[in-house]
């Protein structure tokens, strides 16, 4: 019987798509005041790799990644997305969303995203939300599953996740977690 240890913290992040961008720093804000200050950003990029928010948020959409200085254990992840989407309620207009939140978190080997929408690479975690695996990260670098979406499998969205995880690195070693 294998024995039950306590999991690693992991690392926060969450990826943003909006078109607004005073809007956006008071997200930001109310981010924050849950995981701690940003302690690193990427993008915006352009979002043009779908057109399924377009209806609901408009064109020329950017995304944008934030992490979260704090640290923590992994666990009641349902209540993450349930948090974000009451700040895209909470910023919505007319009941149409001006942001889009995808929170999700990286430790070692892997970058995980939450989700509301089921699938059949998703577990199902409580309270209507589902997690992915989305990326994984073996023999120094990061691989991709045939469901990770097109737009995480660029250059400049890796290129945060391989800041993100030294950085995540970085923080454990200082912390002296085991």
């Amino acid at each position: 019987m294998g024995e039950i240890k306590k999991p690693l913290p992991v690392k926060v992040f969450c990826g943003l798509i909006y078109r607004d961008d005073k809007l956006i720093l008071e997200v930001e804000k109310k981010l924050s005041e849950k995981w701690g200050d940003i302690d690193l950003e990427a993008g915006p990029f352009p979002f043009n790799f779908t057109d399924y928010y377009t209806e609901e948020m408009g064109e020329n959409l950017k995304r944008s990644f934030i992490s979260f200085s704090e640290l923590v254990i992994p666990e009641k992840l349902w209540e993450w997305k349930i948090f974000t989407n009451r700040i895209e309620d909470e910023f919505s207009s007319n009941g149409k969303r001006r942001v889009n939140i995808d929170p999700g978190y990286i430790d070692f080997s892997k970058v995980i995203l939450l989700s509301t929408k089921d699938f059949y690479h998703r577990i199902y975690l409580g309270e209507g939300i589902y997690a992915e695996v989305t990326m994984h990260f073996s023999k120094g670098k990061y691989h991709f599953f045939h469901w990770t979406y097109p737009d995480y499998q660029t250059g400049n969205y890796l290129k945060f996740f391989e800041n993100l995880r030294k950085i995540y690195s970085k923080q454990i070693k200082d912390e002296n977690v085991d």
